[in-house]
């Protein structure tokens, strides 16, 4: 836990509310959780008022037409906002109970306990496969060579790619396949131990092969981590999540167990994306 001290247009009205289908939601552990968040760049709103709990040991998945909010939503929980121009954030995002908003609150402190999977792999190409692995411990001057070389495997191994590059650790983490490098990214992910993992379209980039061995991962990885990941394959959403989301014009429609909304939708506005009269 951290610690306190340190820590496309078509003519459909705007969303009145929310629809949480309580009932049908496992009471598992809630890991994180939003509550009223807002995100905007200048004058332009992203999200508006997301409260949205994310569950330990589930994976939650983000559904929506482009441009709808999720990807801002996703980066809006490890504080990935702080970095861009003119954004402002509002509301509370709590993990374990604490907002890590708070302006006493460390941001780098908070993305070693929320990892981040990008849509596209994003290895440093000339670095090795190790030093990309330990490469956020070693950023916080972890330089002990025993502790780095039990986090490398340890991490690739939870990645499911340790036995595929353990004889050449010291080759360039660019002359992997894009599916292996995507692994890769989430290895080091890993590495620094999070709570919560946050992807963005962890596949979108990869082929069918390599997609499915990420999907099987994720399912692995549940076991031990809150995952929420942001998807525009319906298909995927149905096989690796546990909850659903669906944003529409930057706001929360319907939010419940996946098996529930995408064969019982309540709200029509979901009901009409999910069989594609919009997307």
């Amino acid at each position: 836990m951290i610690e306190k001290k340190e820590i496309q247009k078509i003519n459909i009205k705007p969303v009145d509310k929310v629809v949480m289908a309580e009932k049908e939601i496992p009471q598992k552990a809630v890991r994180m959780e939003s509550r009223n968040l807002t995100v905007k760049y200048g004058q332009v709103t992203g999200v508006k008022n997301i409260s949205l709990p994310v569950y330990n040991q589930t994976v939650t998945a983000l559904i929506g037409p482009s441009g709808c909010g999720k990807t801002t939503f996703l980066r809006s929980l490890n504080r990935m906002h702080d970095l861009t121009r003119n954004a402002l954030v509002t509301g509370e995002v709590l993990l374990d109970g604490v907002n890590i908003y708070e302006p006493r609150i460390n941001p780098v402190a908070i993305r070693r306990k929320i990892g981040m999977v990008f849509q596209k792999p994003t290895p440093f190409p000339t670095m090795s496969i190790f030093d990309n692995v330990v490469a956020g411990l070693k950023l916080v001057g972890i330089r002990d060579k025993k502790l780095l070389n039990e986090v490398c495997e340890k991490a690739l191994r939870q990645a499911a790619l340790f036995d595929e590059v353990k004889d050449r650790l010291g080759s360039p983490g660019g002359s992997l396949s894009g599916g292996q490098q995507q692994r890769l990214s989430i290895a080091r992910a890993l590495a620094i131990e999070p709570e919560v993992i946050l992807m963005d379209e962890p596949t979108s980039s990869l082929d069918p092969l390599a997609s499915a061995k990420i999907e099987e991962l994720i399912l692995e990885l549940k076991e031990n981590y809150a995952i929420v990941i942001v998807t525009h394959n319906m298909q995927q959403a149905g096989r690796v999540s546990d909850h659903t989301a669906f944003f529409y014009m930057g706001e929360l429609v319907e939010f419940g167990t996946t098996s529930k909304l995408f064969t019982n939708p309540v709200n029509k506005r979901t009901e009409e994306y999910l069989t594609g009269k919009f997307g």
